[in-house]
C-alpha cells in the first residue's frame, strides 16, 4: 500500500492525538533557562505548581542557568519531542541569534513556541546607596564625570538588560561598564553587595528591595510609570527624550515536532493557570501582564522579535561573540 503526503499527515496527527489522550504519564521536565530567583523563575514556578494541582500531573523545575539562556535552551532543542520536556526562556533568545556568531541549535528550526506567559512593561534603573546620585540627571553627569567607571550587571551578553543598558548609553551619551553575571538574582546581589553600581533590573526581582531601602530606583524604561512605584519617573521623564525599552517577556517552548495535540494540551493548562486570581494579581503585581496567547500567535510574535533584535544590535553596534 502507498501513502499520499496528505495520508502520511493524517496518520502523524491521529498518532499525536492518541499520544496525547493518555498524556501525560510520568513527571514533566520543565527547563527554566535562569537562575532561581530571577523574573522567568518566579513567574514559572506558581504556574507549573497550578497545573499539577488542576491535572495531577507533576511538573519538575530544572534551573539550567548560563551563556545567556543557551544552555537550557540547546538541552530542550536536544531533547526527545515527546511532550515531557519544555522550556521557559525569556527575550533573550530572539536576541541571542543577533548577538553570538554560532548557537549550537537553530532558534527557528529546534524549537517549538508554545505560549506567552506574561508580557513586561519594562525594567526599573536601580544604583546602590553608595551612588550618591538621587536622579537619572545626577547618574548621567556622574557617569560623564573624568575617570568615572560606574559599572550594571546584567544575567548576561545580550539579554534584555543588556541591551536597555546599551541603549541608555546611546541615548544618555554616556558609558557605563557592563558586568556578566549568570542570572538576574546574582546580578541583583551584585547590586547589593557594591560589586556593580547599577543595574536594569525586572521589577519582580527589585520592588522588595527598592520599598526595603536597599536600592534607590531612578527610573522606569517602559512608557509609563510602574503602579507598584508610581512615584519613580519614566527614563524619558527624567530627562531622556524618546528613551523606551519594554523588552521583558517569558515564553514556554518546546522541541521541535513535538506533537500539535499535545502542544495544545499544555497550551490550555498554562492558560487555565493564568486565570487564577492569585496568579494573575500576583504577576502584574510584578510588573507584567499575563498573556497566554496561542502557539500560532506565539510563533508570529517571536519571529517578530527576533528580527526587531537584530536591528537593535546593528544600530548599537554590538559586536557579536
Amino acid at each position: 500500500m502507498t501513502l499520499t503526503a496528505s495520508g502520511l499527515m493524517s496518520l502523524m496527527a491521529a498518532a499525536g492525538v492518541v499520544a496525547a489522550a493518555g498524556y501525560p504519564a510520568r513527571p514533566i521536565r520543565l527547563v527554566v533557562s535562569s537562575a532561581p530567583g530571577g523574573a522567568a523563575d518566579l513567574i514559572a514556578r506558581p504556574v507549573a505548581a497550578q497545573m499539577e494541582r488542576q491535572f495531577g500531573y507533576t511538573i519538575v523545575v530544572d534551573n539550567r542557568a548560563g551563556a545567556n539562556g543557551i544552555i537550557g535552551t540547546d538541552i530542550v532543542a536536544k531533547a526527545a519531542p515527546d511532550g515531557y520536556t519544555f522550556l521557559v526562556n525569556t527575550v533573550a533568545i530572539t536576541i541571542n541569534p543577533s548577538v553570538y556568531r554560532k548557537l549550537p541549535y537553530d532558534t527557528e528550526r529546534d524549537i517549538l513556541p508554545v505560549t506567552n506567559l506574561a508580557l513586561g512593561s519594562g525594567y526599573i534603573l536601580i544604583v546602590s546607596p553608595a551612588v550618591a546620585v538621587n536622579s537619572v540627571q545626577e547618574l548621567i553627569a556622574l557617569a560623564r564625570s573624568k575617570d568615572s567607571r560606574i559599572a550594571y550587571g546584567t544575567p548576561g551578553f545580550g539579554n534584555g538588560q543588556h541591551l536597555a543598558g546599551e541603549l541608555f548609553n546611546l541615548r544618555a551619551g554616556v558609558q557605563l561598564l557592563h558586568v556578566l553575571y549568570k542570572g538576574v538574582a546574582p546580578a541583583m546581589t551584585a547590586l547589593l553587595g557594591g560589586e556593580v553600581q547599577v543595574g536594569f533590573i525586572p521589577p519582580i526581582v527589585s520592588v522588595q528591595h527598592i520599598k526595603a531601602g536597599k536600592v534607590r530606583a531612578l527610573g522606569f524604561t517602559g512608557t509609563a510609570r510602574l503602579p507598584a512605584l508610581p512615584e519613580v519617573p519614566t527614563i524619558a521623564e527624567a530627562g531622556v527624550p524618546g528613551f523606551r525599552f519594554v523588552g521583558n517577556w517569558d515564553g514556554w517552548f518546546a522541541p521541535a515536532h513535538t506533537p500539535p495535540a499535545i502542544i495544545n494540551r499544555i497550551y490550555d493548562s498554562i492558560r487555565a493557570a493564568l486565570q487564577v486570581p492569585k496568579i494573575r494579581e500576583a504577576i502584574v503585581a510584578a510588573g507584567y501582564d499575563p498573556i497566554a496567547d496561542t502557539p500560532a500567535d506565539f510563533g508570529k510574535f517571536v519571529n517578530a522579535e527576533i528580527r526587531k533584535y537584530r536591528e537593535i544590535v546593528r544600530a548599537a553596534k554590538i559586536q557579536p561573540e
